[in-house]
């Protein structure tokens, strides 16, 4: 085949530094606009972005031309540069080590877009760790509790 070919959606998932609350319902607009920058700059192009005060969730296109972790690495650490920019009150700012990705079938496009659209509701029911808990045995993806949370 002379052509490659992909359509890859994907559901990323990170929080701040020890959960917390970082993200305001100020800043957060125009952070989700710089990430979705970012990830049009690597050739994967965000979809949905949103979150709460302790963590991200993206949908995301990702490209068929750089590695997962490289493009996540990216989103972190220009996100994580350019909200210190934004005031004294984040010079200490930073995201926690690991993140979470998980592939979403084109048919779930719509409803992973509306849950991350709907995480003020989501979470008036459920903390960050629970949601996060919850994803690792939906995608049955084994893990250690003691390295989860850094």
């Amino acid at each position: 085949m002379p052509q490659s070919l992909a359509k890859i959606y994907v559901h990323i998932v990170f929080s701040t530094k020890l959960r917390e609350s970082w993200l305001t319902e100020k800043i957060q607009p125009e952070l989700y606009a710089y990430m979705a920058g970012i990830l049009k700059t690597w050739e994967s192009p965000g979809i949905q972005i949103g979150g709460m005060p302790d963590h991200v969730h993206i949908l995301s296109m990702l490209s068929k031309n750089h590695a997962a972790c490289k493009v996540v690495e990216e989103v972190k650490k220009g996100s994580s540069k350019w909200i210190k920019t934004k005031g004294a009150e984040f010079k200490n700012f930073s995201w926690q080590n690991g993140y979470g990705i998980f592939s979403i079938s084109p048919s779930h496009v719509d409803k992973v877009k509306t849950y991350i659209e709907n995480q003020k509701e989501h979470h008036r029911r459920t903390i960050f760790m629970d949601e996060f808990r919850k994803l690792l045995k939906k995608y049955d993806i084994p893990y250690d509790e003691r390295y989860v949370w850094d």
